[in-house]
């Protein structure tokens, strides 16, 4: 399946609170929560950006989005009660894999950029498989 590299990938956003259990005993979010955060932003992604129930991709369809692939650059802190903007952008679309870049912020002070190769898998004998047609229809266009 042919490569996209999306001209100008549009940019999902959310805003996500941290929380007393997103933190350390130091009151700062603990570097892990970051990226059970991006999860939160991807599964949000594919549910409200895309219109691809992510639950159901998942548990129906039985189609699997491991990360194979983690890059992070942890900028500064989070502490608890912050609202701090989530961002993610599709980077590459392949025939079997997304990259997607995500960044966190509060205000224009970056606090941690990430990039994450996931690829699609059956979750029956978990090997990789192509992006199924409805995901990239709906990359397609933009969504």
């Amino acid at each position: 399946m042919q490569q996209l590299d999306p001209p100008q990938a549009p940019r999902f956003e959310r805003v996500y609170s941290i929380r007393f259990s997103h933190c350390d005993p130091a009151g700062i979010i603990f570097f892990p929560q970051y990226l059970v955060l991006f999860n939160h932003l991807v599964e949000d992604w594919f549910t409200e950006g895309l219109g691809i129930d992510y639950a159901r991709m998942l548990g129906e369809r039985r189609i699997g989005l491991p990360i194979v692939r983690l890059e992070c650059d942890f900028r500064a802190i989070s502490r608890m009660g912050e609202a701090v903007a989530f961002g993610l952008e599709a980077e590459r679309i392949g025939g079997r894999s997304l990259t997607l870049a995500l960044q966190a912020r509060r205000g224009a002070e970056l606090r941690v950029a990430s990039r994450q190769v996931l690829v699609f898998t059956d979750l029956q004998d978990h090997k990789s498989i192509d992006i199924p047609a409805d995901v990239r229809a709906a990359l397609a266009r933009g969504a």
